[in-house]
């Protein structure tokens, strides 16, 4: 008599590590799709007379050094370069006025935007001058943060200052080439301490998933940060395009994604007693838990990207700028949007970004969705709806669905799928334009 062979009962956590290979292949595959610009293809923004409240995102791409894992446009600081590109940024921030566009909102973002704090407080009073802005968030170094600096930034109106920490251990920094530029761990922190209070909220950027990071150092991380009481910390994946994740293998180690969600969920465990989500991977204090967050697209159904290699989304336009310098300080000049390639989203892609979205910021209303769609929401993401629920992402609480520790992390990956693609088309602007 023949014995039947026993069949292996997969376990809870073999069935989740399987979700989430499923969700990062998935959304991998469809990110790359979704932005696969056509280059030449020059958008006509026209003009504009809606009243939608639309977010200005300024892109400053200068750095004192280069950062080995970072993969967002930018190139080494020469003064004489920056101070007119500066000022091409506020030749652009006029052309946007000219066709009627307005925006409540701010996001300066590099690269370094606090590089030249002079040109950026003009930069600033400019924009405040033409449109009706109400918010402005900023991203600097911790070496920028001085008392000249914070002065500055608080008088041209900065609510949100967004500091790149990434780590305090000094053994890391020394690898990701951040010590000798910014000082120890504990420098840094202490000038964390000292700016807490100077405006509405002060975010520490972290990544978490270095290679060579281990739980206790993560830990450390989350101490210090708890310690100093900060306003809001970001704690992204190491998320890098393609072409970076070697360089990353080269100098610092290969990226070990099966440990991810460990890490994660210390992140949560840390933190859940004092600090809300304000996205997947944002928390802020409780008492700040409305606070301005660096994912803007979460805030802001559509977004002008202004500077080179900035990226825009304006009537299911998703359109880039030129990331040659030069090129981009002579279009704006004369007189032109500097458009280097774009992709018109159909209804269904528009469908399918805003439920990325407002799941980022853990929780949907289908009801908002729905009537905004005509009532094609759930019928065009039914499949969708239906694998999330069966996964355990998201609960419902009238009139909202609210994502589950479990569906946090899955969004995590998305998200950092999502923004692998987009620096995989940013790497391969930059090597067009010859600067890769």
């Amino acid at each position: 008599m023949l014995k039947r062979k026993k069949r292996k009962i997969e376990t809870p956590g073999d069935i989740k590590a399987l979700i989430s290979q499923i969700v990062t292949q998935t959304a991998r595959r469809a990110f790359a799709r979704a932005l696969a610009f056509e280059e030449g293809v020059i958008p006509d923004l026209g003009a504009c007379d809606e009243t939608l409240p639309r977010l200005l995102y300024l892109h400053i791409p200068f750095c004192e050094e280069l950062c080995p894992y970072c993969s967002f446009h930018r190139i080494r600081f020469d003064e004489t370069l920056a101070r007119r590109y500066f000022a091409a940024l506020r030749d652009e921030i006029r052309l946007y006025k000219d066709r009627g566009y307005r925006f409540s909102g701010i996001y300066a973002g590099g690269g370094t935007p606090t590089i030249l704090i002079d040109e950026l407080a003009e930069l600033l009073a400019l924009a405040r001058s033409e449109f009706d802005i109400q918010s402005i968030s900023v991203e600097t170094n911790p070496n920028h943060l001085t008392a000249r600096h914070v002065d500055v930034l608080r008088r041209a109106g900065v609510n949100r200052l967004s500091v790149g920490v990434q780590t305090f251990n000094d053994d890391l920094l020394k690898v990701i080439a951040r010590y000798d530029k910014y000082g120890s761990g504990a420098e840094i922190a202490a000038r964390l301490a000292e700016t807490l209070g100077s405006f509405d909220t002060l975010n520490a950027d972290m990544i978490f998933n270095f290679p060579g990071q281990t739980p206790e150092m993560l830990e450390a991380d989350l101490a210090t940060l708890l310690k100093i009481g900060i306003d809001q910390m970001t704690f992204y994946p190491l998320m890098v395009s393609t072409l970076t994740q070697q360089l990353m293998k080269e100098t610092l180690g290969e990226i070990d994604f099966g440990r991810e969600k460990s890490l994660f969920k210390l992140i949560l465990r840390r933190l859940e007693k004092d600090y809300d989500a304000s996205s997947a991977w944002c928390f802020s204090r409780k008492k700040k838990a409305d606070a301005m967050i660096d994912e803007y697209v979460v805030d802001y159904e559509e977004y002008a990207g202004l500077g080179s290699g900035a990226i825009g989304f304006i009537n299911g336009v998703c359109y880039a700028n030129t990331f040659e310098l030069e090129r981009y300080i002579t279009e704006v000049s004369q007189g032109n949007l500097p458009l280097v390639a774009a992709r018109k989203f159909g209804l269904p892609d528009r469908i399918r970004y805003d439920f990325l979205m407002k799941f980022f910021s853990t929780r949907l209303n289908v009801d908002d969705l729905e009537k905004k769609y005509d009532g094609r929401f759930l019928k065009t993401l039914w499949k969708e709806m239906i694998a999330f629920t069966l996964a355990g992402s998201f609960r419902y609480f009238s009139p909202e669905y609210r994502l589950t520790e479990t569906g946090r992390y899955l969004w995590v990956i998305m998200m950092r799928e999502f923004f692998v693609a987009v620096n995989n088309f940013r790497d391969y602007c930059r090597k067009q334009a010859g600067l890769s």
